[in-house]
């Protein structure tokens, strides 16, 4: 660490003060007589305090400013304050060393380090509460003392050096897809930043090493089959940033249409306490607060191998607690969401947890008191880490900890959420587990608050999948709220607000009512044609992958399928699928669909998509080179068996009046020749297995298909525009780029045009056209999309109400002229102005 960071000057020891904000501020004035930040900073300071809680732990405690305040920063300091008769910090937490960080980027970190490792050296810390040197805390704190360059791994024999790119760093879902690839092999592999390094397999020491993104990483194997091992692995890093990136813009995305929709706000000024909005939705009720369980846990010692016995039979208890947990999940709420119960199950994997409880043991502590002290420590490590997404997965190292003790003991199984009023409450709790927010009785609970966590935490992710408005990141503050208090919580601001009026209560009721009778009349006209007021019918499919989705998204009013993903069946495993298994899943969905039409896309690799056991060459840029139709031209192996496979299924699935459900779109089209050329193909197959015609399409993805639409509706039977990849294509805009996705907006007036383009070449022969990207979701999109002239919308099922709603409520020659002002507006923020929210 660098010495300039604690400087004499900024030290003060053996100092007082009356009370935590006198404390921040006293730590401010000496970072401002420093010249290390701009006075004004020092209430970004406070601030934090009122969204997080900034207390370490063993009488530590790290105030910070908000990260939006960042310019107020001069240069990289740590003040400190020695507060030997210590303060209360929060309720219940006493502070004898204060460090006031103001960071300009990252040069703090070695700090938080070497922070976390003082919490675990009791005796050390008294002697830093107590000293009357500054020299031995800048020692205390200073690399000198530390002979680290001397531990310092070296590594194994093979190796590759990799970047991290995932926007938000190596949190528990890439982790443990790390993991589980690494004990695929006998090899021992780790991985290496600076000088501190972690086994591969082991996801908590992973995790610690507090990677986040641009940090350059060594991954080193030994052992026979080491080069197998890393090129497996490379391939499932690599593979993972795209989804990681992707759906990091989409959360941004996400968010930012969410701050730009008018909520309710209240007509006066009640009492309000500012949190972090984690999911959406007002709640009116009154508060219950959660009292935090405290659990003391006895410490009986018992032999070795007892005790072993005891941690091995919970350990398992709890891995099918677990595992049934995600199943409920699954069913419940999505697959999505039951990976976060996987993620916790993988805990339990953990080699340094594991060895730190038998340590424990071994000293002659008791199996649950070492549990618990192994949990404990290991989740105050990586809640010390400074990143909030691995903050958050501390609190799943507590859970699946809390659970495990239950186990080994059934004295200590705790329940937070006994003696719930039955009327309806907004609940209030320091935190709230995953698994506890996956079990909420959304009946009794309306609306959810919390003095801790982040909108990245897996209780906000969980909370938004339930419709559970909720807020984080209240601070401590929430726990003084009284009990049976009537309470407004907002989860689009972040807000709960206290003792409201008559009129506030009023209106946030009328507000409710008014989403509500939105929601449900979408929902129940889901399943009705999306036919304008004057008559103009739009086809509305899903975008489905699989025979077992289909009966939702026809549930949630889809007429059909618009695109079948087939890489999907690629992905995941480790060779390619069979002729004869990808006829069973084709024709599984035909069968799903009843009639109903099916459009397949061709395997579509390449670009965000690689699978390693195809064994593609590496391209630098691969959107730009072999993939889509390009591949599958030099791919027969890959493209014969499944035209074979569809043909077959297609065989099978004839109706009785010769009409055919079932119809073959190629990705990735450029010229004439590639369509002459896969069209002959599909001939000859056709013919071989004598099956019957099928409609042959093409997507829209790049620039030259909708340039030479006109050309191309002679040779194809419809087109499929894929907006997100035209977007990209035309902006020259990676949708997965981590600062530009947000840009790669497919309402740009660039990409409007090409549209429309494709829409006039596809009607001088009489073709459809559809559209399967994100677009169609979008209702004001889709408006644009049918006043634009496309015929076809295929989305995620749960788009469908909405965009079914919009367009009932429309007139066709009125999306008509708003699509031609849409055509002539200069932005992308230009066209989003033209949305007012009502229909055209």
């Amino acid at each position: 660490m660098s010495s300039t960071l604690i400087r004499p000057e900024l030290i003060r020891l053996a100092t007082a003060s009356a009370d935590k904000a006198s404390a921040i501020r006293e730590a401010g004035q000496l970072l401002v007589e420093a010249g290390c930040i701009e006075p004004a900073y020092v209430e970004s300071l406070l601030r934090r305090e009122s969204v997080a809680n900034t207390f370490l732990g063993h009488g530590v405690a790290i105030p910070h400013g908000m990260v939006e305040d960042r310019h107020l920063i001069r240069e990289t300091g740590i003040a400190i304050l020695q507060l030997p008769e210590g303060l209360e910090w929060n309720p219940g937490q006493t502070t004898r060393l204060v460090f006031a960080i103001a960071a300009q980027s990252d040069e703090h970190i070695t700090l938080l380090r070497r922070l976390t490792r003082l919490l675990q050296d009791e005796a050390k810390l008294q002697r830093l509460f107590e000293t009357g040197d500054a020299n031995e805390l800048i020692a205390a704190l200073s690399d000198t003392p530390a002979a680290q360059p001397e531990a310092a791994h070296t590594d194994l024999a093979e190796s590759f050096e990799w970047t991290i790119d995932y926007p938000n760093g190596l949190h528990a879902r890439p982790a443990t897809q790390w993991v589980e690839t690494a004990r695929a092999f006998a090899a021992r592999i780790q991985v290496r930043h600076g000088h501190e390094a972690a086994d591969a397999k082991n996801m908590i020491a992973l995790l610690q090493l507090g990677l986040a993104c641009g940090d350059k990483l060594v991954v080193s194997a030994e052992g026979h089959d080491a080069l197998d091992a890393l090129t497996r692995l490379r391939d499932v890093m690599t593979r993972l940033t795209a989804q990681e990136k992707t759906e990091a813009a989409l959360a941004a995305q996400k968010a930012q249409a969410q701050a730009a929709q008018s909520g309710w706000a209240p007509a006066e000024e009640p009492l309000a306490i500012a949190g972090l909005g984690a999911s959406p939705g007002i709640a009116i009720g009154t508060v219950h607060v959660l009292n935090p369980n405290t659990v003391s846990v006895p410490d009986h010692p018992v032999s070795l191998a007892e005790g072993g016995e005891l941690l091995d039979a919970a350990l398992a208890s709890t891995r099918d607690e677990l595992g049934q947990l995600a199943a409920d999940t699954a069913r419940r709420l999505g697959k999505s969401e039951a990976g976060i119960f996987k993620a916790q199950a993988e805990l339990l994997n953990d080699t340094d947890l594991i060895t730190l409880t038998c340590q424990l043991m071994v000293e002659g502590h008791g199996v649950a008191w070492a549990w618990h002290q192994a949990t404990e420590r290991l989740a105050d490590r990586l809640a010390a880490l400074g990143n909030p997404v691995l903050a958050a997965r501390a609190a799943d190292l507590r859970d699946v900890g809390r659970r495990v003790l239950g186990h080994i003991d059934p004295t200590l199984k705790t329940t937070s959420l006994k003696d719930l009023p039955d009327d309806g409450c907004i609940l209030i709790a320091t935190d709230l587990s995953p698994s506890d927010t996956a079990a909420l009785d959304l009946s009794k609970v309306i609306g959810l608050a919390t003095a801790q966590g982040g909108p990245t935490a897996h209780t906000a992710i969980l909370a938004r999948t339930l419709g559970l408005p909720a807020v984080v990141a209240g601070g401590p503050v929430l726990l003084d709220v009284i009990d049976g208090t009537p309470a407004i919580l907002d989860g689009q601001t972040g807000r709960l607000y206290l003792e409201p009026s008559d009129a506030d209560v009023a209106s946030a009721r009328a507000w409710i009512a008014q989403q509500q009778e939105r929601k449900a009349r979408e929902e129940a006209e889901r399943s009705q044609p999306a036919t304008t007021r004057d008559g103009h019918a739009t086809e509305i499919a899903a975008n489905v992958n699989r025979p077992d989705q289909v009966a939702d998204a026809i549930g949630w009013g889809a007429e059909g399928v618009g695109l079948m993903r087939t890489e999907f069946l690629f992905l995941e495993r480790d060779h390619a699928p069979d002729e004869e298994e990808q006829y069973q899943t084709y024709l599984s969905m035909l069968e799903a669909l009843d009639g109903r039409p099916l459009v397949v896309r061709a395997l579509d690799i390449g670009g965000d998509k690689q699978v390693a056991h195809l064994n593609l060459p590496h391209e630098e840029n691969p959107f730009l080179g072999v993939r889509g139709a390009r591949l599958l031209l030099r791919r027969p192996d890959l493209l014969e068996p499944q035209l074979k496979a569809l043909y077959r299924a297609a065989a099978s699935a004839q109706k009785p009046d010769g009409t055919q459900p079932l119809a073959i779109m190629f990705p990735m089209i450029t010229s004439i020749k590639e369509v002459i050329t896969l069209r002959a193909i599909c001939e000859r197959i056709r013919v071989e297995l004598d099956a019957p015609v099928v409609q042959i399409g093409i997507m829209v993805e790049v620039p030259a298909a909708a340039a030479l639409a006109d050309k191309l509706a002679e040779h194809v039977d419809f087109f499929s525009i894929g907006t997100n990849d035209l977007t990209q294509y035309v902006l020259a805009i990676d949708r997965q780029h981590p600062d530009l996705a947000a840009e790669a907006d497919s309402l740009h007036p660039a990409v409007l045009r090409l549209i429309r383009r494709t829409v006039d070449g596809a009607a001088q022969y009489q073709r459809w056209v559809g559209v399967c990207g994100g677009l169609a979701g979008d209702p004001f999109g889709a408006a644009l999309l049918v006043g634009l002239g496309v015929s076809e919308l295929s989305m995620s099922p749960r788009d469908i109400p909405a965009v079914k709603a919009r367009l009932r409520a429309s007139r066709r020659d009125e999306l008509a002229d708003l699509a031609l002002k849409a055509l002539t507006c200069d932005s992308a923020e230009e066209v989003r102005a033209l949305d007012k929210g009502k229909p055209a």
